[in-house]
C-alpha cells in the first residue's frame, strides 16, 4: 500500500526536496535520487510508502514523483 502528497517544491538539493505538503501546509524533506529533475515552485505528486519520520521537518523517500499540470 502506498501513499500520495501533493505539493509545492521549496528546495531542490542533490538528492532531496524541500516540500510544502498542499493538504496540511508542513513542510516535508523528500529523499530522491531525481531531485534535479524539479525546480522551486514546481507543483509535484509524490508517491510514498506511508511511512514519514517524526523529525523536523519530517521525511519521506520518494517512489515515484510527477510534475502536476496547472
Amino acid at each position: 500500500m502506498t501513499t500520495s502528497m501533493c505539493a509545492v517544491v521549496l528546495c531542490v538539493q542533490s538528492s532531496s526536496l524541500m516540500v510544502c505538503d498542499c493538504s496540511t501546509q508542513q513542510k516535508v524533506l523528500v529523499h530522491t535520487d531525481q531531485a534535479c529533475c524539479f525546480s522551486c515552485d514546481d507543483r509535484v505528486r509524490i508517491v510514498y510508502s506511508g511511512m514519514m519520520s517524526m523529525s523536523l521537518p519530517p521525511q519521506i523517500t520518494a517512489l515515484c514523483i510527477s510534475r502536476m499540470c496547472g
